[in-house]
Order: C-alpha cells, then structure tokens, then sequence
C-alpha cells in the first residue's frame, strides 16, 4: 500500500477514537512509560505536545516537571525543516499554539530557554503508523527523523502510540529512522535500532 495513504487511513483510525477513549489508552500508555527503567533513570526528556489525536502528554509532561526531570519539548521550524529543543517548567504559560495550532514554547523564551538535544536522555515521539520492528511514519515532513538522527543520535527513542496504530511492517523509506522502543495501552515493543 502507498505510504500516504496508509498514514492517512491509520489517521482516521485514530481520530475516531472518543475523547474519553483517548484519554483512558493515554492513562494506559503513561504507567507503562512511568513503570520504564530507562525512563525513571532520565534527567532530561524530550517530548511532543499532544496535538490532536495523538496519544496526550500533558499529564505526562506535568509528572516529568513535579519529579524534577528537565523537559524539553519541540518548536517547528518550518524554512530549515528542523526541531529546535526549549526546555518549559510551566506548561501554562510556556505554551502556545504555533504551527499548524500545534503547542509549543512561546517566542518569549525560545532563546533563552534551548536546549543543547546532544545532552536529551530519551525522546518520546509521535507518529501515524507503528511496526514490530520499531519502525515508524511520521506525517510526512521527516523533522522528528532528522532530528534524531542529526541532532541527538544518542537519545534513547521511544514511540507513544495506540494499539490500533501498529502494524506487522511499514512500508518505511530510507530515512526513517528506527525506535528502540513503541509503548501502547497494551504492550512495550522492542525496536530493532
């Protein structure tokens, strides 16, 4: 099947999933995450802000910050197709809708607050479509792929995803870069990186 529209089937799938489902399977997802060696072992996290259908963050963000782990999280950059890395302390204030509505840190504290990504722990991504092997599309702009990649090789991976996203084997591209671990509401899958 063509990748896009695999991605964008897989998105419908998703976005048919309730509020009130969504937020049952992203409770699921955020034990297995708290209950994660590598994760309880981390000072700094890397983490997307739920945009959305994905699998929600918040109360994972807020969790991280009352347990004294540095968070950092994603801005857009759309002219250089690149992540920049902001650390937030205060979600509420810190965030903002930025591009395409998604939450990111505000200008205000960009600059003072970026973040060096050689130094992230774990990075915790989203995606559309999931595989057993910790394969992972993303939605098409390849950011989280070079970001990784590029800017911080050494950064356990790990893809947040609901069950109903996963598949036997995308049909991934030669830039997709492989997870070390996808975790949903049902299991931990370890990738092949």
């Amino acid at each position: 099947m063509d990748s896009k529209i695999l991605r964008k089937n897989f998105l419908i799938k998703r976005d048919q999933l309730s509020t009130i489902q969504q937020r049952d399977l992203s409770l699921s997802i955020m034990d297995r995450v708290l209950g994660m060696a590598l994760y309880q072992s981390a000072a700094t996290v890397f983490i997307y802000v739920d945009f959305r259908s994905e699998v929600i963050t918040r109360p994972l963000i807020d969790h991280m910050l009352r347990c004294g782990k540095k968070v950092v999280v994603p801005v857009t950059l759309i002219k250089e197709k690149d992540l920049l890395a902001v650390t937030i302390t205060d979600p509420d204030k810190e965030l903002a809708p930025g591009y395409c509505s998604i939450p990111e840190p505000i200008v205000e504290i960009r600059e003072k607050q970026m973040f060096s990504p050689d130094l992230i722990d774990i990075i915790f991504l989203p995606g559309s479509v999931f595989d057993e092997q910790g394969g992972r599309m993303g939605y098409g702009g390849g950011y989280y792929d070079r970001f990784v990649s590029e800017k911080a090789p050494q950064a356990v991976r790990v893809g947040l995803a609901y069950e109903l996203q996963m598949i036997e084997s995308a049909p991934l591209q030669p830039h997709d870069e492989l997870l070390d671990f996808i975790i949903t509401e049902e299991r931990t899958i370890t990738g092949k990186r």
